[in-house]
């Protein structure tokens, strides 16, 4: 039986690609328009996993995923690095001096702004999906439209790519985490998520980084987002890789009475990162 899998967007979206290259081709997808809809299908048991990005390479952190992970009861399982590439199309024939508005993802056009200052006259409209704003084009037969969407999306709605790459960072990667409410067993972890309050008084956020140094883990992310209706608090979110799964559970002991609220959000081996 195939993996039901719950993406963020739609056929050819960016999502997709990574679930098939984190799962392989053998799954369905469920397909979400927002984030807090996909949280809202894996909390109903309408999808086995989740794939859901929580990082670009240009764009930051996507803040609000931090926080609906940490309120939900799925654990991240693992983890992919997919290459984003950006490219305009638009239906065949046209050129790009005959596009008026270029649709798509909010992200994917703040990832294209460099490539589109070249060309002031054409209108940035935000849409809800990559591949979704191709497909209307293709379904509509809308002339004088663009979209910014994946080669997939343009041999998927048979559009004409008029530039290709036209991303401004070169080395531009998604990071996305595959989420389950079951973690299997895995005695491989070399990684993990977590979330935390640091005591409010002072050096206690720094004691828990140097215990975590101390330990020899490499903190890779560190984020912070503030606890809604107590001004000035805020909530950790790190990721930590490992070579010693005990220096990490040790860890995990000492930086416990210097902490509240610690979480696991999950427990998982490091995905090979792209060169």
């Amino acid at each position: 039986m195939s993996k039901k899998v719950a993406i963020q967007g739609f056929e050819a979206s960016f999502h997709e690609i990574a679930a098939i290259q984190y799962f392989g081709n053998d799954i369905t997808t469920v397909e979400c328009a927002t984030f807090p809809k996909l949280f809202e299908v894996m909390k109903k048991g309408e999808a086995d996993f989740a794939l859901c990005a929580i990082e670009n390479a240009l764009a930051g952190a996507i803040l609000p995923n931090y926080a609906y992970l940490r309120n939900s009861d799925l654990k991240v399982i693992g983890e992919i690095y997919l290459r984003i590439e950006m490219n305009l199309m638009a239906l065949p024939g046209q050129t790009i001096d005959q596009i008026d508005e270029v649709h798509s993802h909010p992200m994917a056009i703040l990832q294209c702004r460099g490539f589109f200052d070249q060309y002031p006259d054409i209108q940035l409209v935000e849409s809800d999906d990559t591949a979704l704003s191709a497909k209307e084009i293709k379904e509509h037969h809308i002339k004088r439209r663009g979209a910014i969407a994946s080669k997939r999306a343009a041999e998927l709605f048979e559009l004409e790519i008029l530039a290709a790459d036209i991303h401004d960072n070169k080395r531009n990667f998604t990071r996305f985490l595959v989420l389950s409410k079951n973690a299997p067993e895995n005695n491989s972890i070399n990684k993990a998520s977590l979330s935390f309050r640091a005591h409010h008084s002072p050096g206690s956020l720094a004691k828990v980084l140097t215990i975590m140094g101390n330990y020899q883990l490499n903190l890779t992310k560190i984020q912070s987002l503030p606890v809604v209706g107590e001004e000035w608090r805020y909530y950790m979110y790190v990721d930590v890789e490992f070579e010693q799964a005990d220096n990490y559970r040790k860890m995990l002991e000492e930086i416990a009475p210097l902490t509240t609220e610690l979480k696991i959000l999950g427990e998982y081996q490091q995905a090979p990162k792209l060169s």
